[in-house]
């Protein structure tokens, strides 16, 4: 009986999907062609759009950079990815194409069977291939527009206010195991317009009458080709595939930096590919997607479960910068509210005076925001009516003014209460977290603060929250929190609630600094990276290292994903020769420090009472914020690396944009005792411009430049002793 159920299942699944396959533009020979144009330089314009085979077998996306094929029949595998650029295969290997464990038991999601070299796919091959019955198999799919994960509503100044367009495919799977009949899983795959990226993701649904165990979710799986052929040697020193980078919207722990935050990328061994190099079979050539600790989420009838999203970005080449501009641009296209930049004070008040005083001096200068800082007389967690109405009228008198108003709010590195911290499974008591104490998510405290902070913005009208010490990845051993059941569920709950929050807030219009990387779920801005106690420091030293910060904060994230720092009054220790105040006393290093943050697109935390003492000190600020303003299209452009900063030669960077009238703005600095004269190599690649170009030093007159083969011009550059200099690049 089981026998006649999975042939019947299997007749009327291959005509429904060859019924569907029809329907879709026939993939042509002329089509698989290496694609020749830099999608990092000019835009790419063919469109991403699913096209079926000519053998009407094979479902395939395709956008001109990017093409990856799913075999339908007899049951599905993806048999293909192909970086078009490049012309690399991703694929030696047919997977399943997701993996759910369900009450301890793993079951596979598609998948073919019958593979018996696994160093290489041969597309031939597939046709002896047979459907893997032991899971969820395939019964249709739908093709649909590219629909925003999140319905941004941009309210500042940002460099890409539009949505990210492409297509989508979603398969839907029912079990062929009896016992799970009643859940249904869809495995969805996003590809996206004018850039080699993929996304995946999957939803398990339980239309049963019965809860489930859902202990881990496998929402990707690919079979790659080693990146190195090593005859000993463990997977851990060896080196990974490099021609896709991954990332998932589910990373923490206040690194700064992703590579460092993730919590699901898996690089595992196959031993049944047999002809490995290896004699162990210790390759890392199988990349897994799932967080590491969220074994036991309980599904409950009618519920719906969303896996992690995986970013796939195909990469082309090995070089630090070209990848680098391939993550930035990844971010700017597909979650465009990290582009918005406001500029804005971090203010330090005692009292409402001193708000309105920080907001006129806004107006005054062109600063855009103010946000209330650490150590301000903001608490958004008292939503007394008395402070509902206070900080309401605080937030009209800066609207009125054409200014946004925030402020800042700690959660995690604070002790609560011993019913509301965060339990340590190895002790069973409060303790044992990230910050050593910290309150858990889903306390009843920390559903309260969730909601406080929801009530304090939708009742005041505020504009940014500063969002310190976010759900940093804690487990927590209570079964009395309202928020999750208990250990296994704890860190995926507490997640959810971090994400809802801010997925909320950015629905909202509100822009949000958090010091981890929420970004994909709609966070603006994070830390550039930088050690708290050098801002108490001597000036000449904070200069250097706020652009040794700089340098080596924006390879993985854009100039406007990044905040800085600047201490107007004592920050962490420190003497006079630490701090701005007086202000109109420091006048020059004042500048120099707006000057290294703006030009790289990066907002500091200008942190004090005021941004400025006297009608000198006021000038100032004014003409660097009115430069910045002028030039603030390509300095939030890509950034090229060009000479990190050392103390005994010039360093800099270069801005880069061909879609603009200025191809790029480079600046340079020096900060010797000493004039430093040279004629440097300035690359010009990615401005777009191959032959000539127009270059002039800040505001004076033009001269013209021939690009060599390198795309690159020599310059002479003069730079007086601690000082910078500038030029625009048309």
């Amino acid at each position: 009986m089981r026998f006649f159920y999975l042939a019947l299942f299997a007749i009327v699944t291959k005509c429904a999907s060859a019924q569907q396959l029809v329907q879709l533009p026939v993939w042509t020979n002329n089509m698989e062609q290496s694609n020749q144009t830099d999608w990092l330089v000019r835009p790419v314009q063919g469109k991403a759009n699913a096209y079926n085979s000519q053998d009407r077998r094979d479902l395939i996306l395709y956008n001109g950079l990017v093409k990856r094929t799913f075999r339908l029949n007899p049951g599905i595998a993806c048999t293909g990815y192909k970086n078009m650029t490049t012309g690399q295969e991703l694929i030696r290997a047919v997977s399943p194409e997701a993996r759910i464990t369900i009450d301890g038991k793993e079951y596979p999601v598609g998948g073919l069977s019958g593979q018996q070299e696994k160093a290489y796919l041969l597309p031939a091959w597939v046709d002896d291939f047979t459907r893997d019955e032991r899971g969820f198999v395939f019964q249709r799919f739908v093709i649909s527009k590219l629909n925003p994960f999140l319905a941004w509503k941009p309210a500042t100044w940002a460099m890409n206010t539009k949505e990210a367009t492409g297509v989508m495919v979603s398969f839907y799977y029912e079990s062929a195991v009896p016992a799970l009949k009643d859940i249904h899983v869809t495995v969805n795959y996003e590809l996206y317009d004018g850039i080699p990226l993929m996304v995946k993701w999957l939803s398990i649904e339980n239309k049963g009458n019965a809860s489930l165990k859902i202990d881990r979710v496998v929402n990707e799986i690919l079979a790659t080709p080693e990146e190195e052929s090593a005859v000993v040697g463990s997977a851990e020193r060896m080196k990974k595939q490099q021609g896709i980078y991954v990332e998932t919207n589910y990373a923490f722990n206040n690194a700064m930096r992703y590579d460092l935050s993730d919590q699901t990328l898996h690089w595992k061994t196959d031993r049944s590919y047999t002809s490995q190099v290896n004699y162990d079979y210790q390759t890392p050539c199988v990349l897994e997607v799932y967080p590491d600790k969220a074994p036991g989420i309980e599904l409950q009838p009618g519920a719906v479960l969303h896996s992690v999203r995986s970013y796939e970005l195909l990469m082309d080449g090995y070089d630090r910068e070209r990848r680098g501009l391939a993550v930035r641009r990844m971010y700017s296209t597909i979650a465009p509210w990290t582009t918005a930049n406001p500029i804005f004070m971090h203010l330090v008040s005692k009292n409402d005076e001193q708000v309105r005083t920080a907001i006129d001096q806004c107006v005054a200068t062109g600063y855009e925001a103010v946000i209330l800082s650490f150590g301000s007389h903001l608490n958004m967690e008292d939503s007394s009516a008395a402070n509902i109405r206070q900080w309401k009228a605080l937030a009209a008198y800066a609207h009125d003014k054409h200014i946004k108003i925030g402020g800042y709010s700690l959660f995690s590195s604070r002790r609560i209460s011993d019913e509301d911290d965060v339990v340590d499974p190895k002790t069973g008591k409060p303790g044992g977290a990230f910050f050593g104490n910290a309150p858990c998510f889903g306390s009843k405290w920390g559903l309260a603060y969730r909601d406080k902070i929801k009530y304090f913005f939708t009742q005041t009208g505020f504009d940014i929250w500063e969002n310190d010490g976010p759900y940093p990845g804690d487990v927590c051993a209570s079964t009395s929190h309202p928020g999750h059941k208990g250990l296994d569920d704890s860190q995926w709950r507490q997640m959810e609630i971090q994400k809802e929050l801010y997925h909320w807030l950015n629905t909202s219009g509100v822009y949000i600094n958090a010091p981890d990387w929420y970004f994909l779920d709609g966070t603006n801005k994070i830390g550039i990276g930088y050690r708290e106690v050098n801002f108490s420091l001597p000036r000449d030293h904070q200069k250097l290292l706020n652009r040794q910060n700089i340098f080596d904060g924006t390879w993985e994230k854009t100039g406007s994903m990044s905040w800085g720092f600047v201490p107007l009054t004592k920050y962490q220790g420190g003497g006079p020769e630490a701090i701005l105040e007086p202000l109109s006393e420091h006048l020059k290093d004042y500048e120099q420090l707006m000057v290294q943050y703006y030009s790289a697109g990066v907002q500091a935390c200008y942190r004090g009472p005021r941004l400025y003492d006297t009608d000198t000190t006021r000038h100032m600020v004014t003409q660097v914020i009115n430069w910045y303003k002028k030039y603030r299209t390509i300095l939030n452009s890509d950034i090229i690396h060009l000479r990190r900063a050392d103390g005994r030669d010039w360093d800099g960077l270069l801005h880069v944009n061909p879609q603009l009238k200025e191809k790029g703005l480079m600046i340079l600095y020096n900060p010797t005792k000493k004039v430093i004269t040279q004629t440097i190599h300035v690359p010009l690649y990615y401005t777009g411009l191959t032959k000539t170009a127009s270059i002039r030093e800040k505001e004076g007159a033009a001269g013209t430049y021939v690009l060599n083969r390198n795309y690159e011009v020599t310059l002479k550059v003069r730079l007086e002793p601690d000082s910078y200099s500038w030029w625009v690049i048309e």
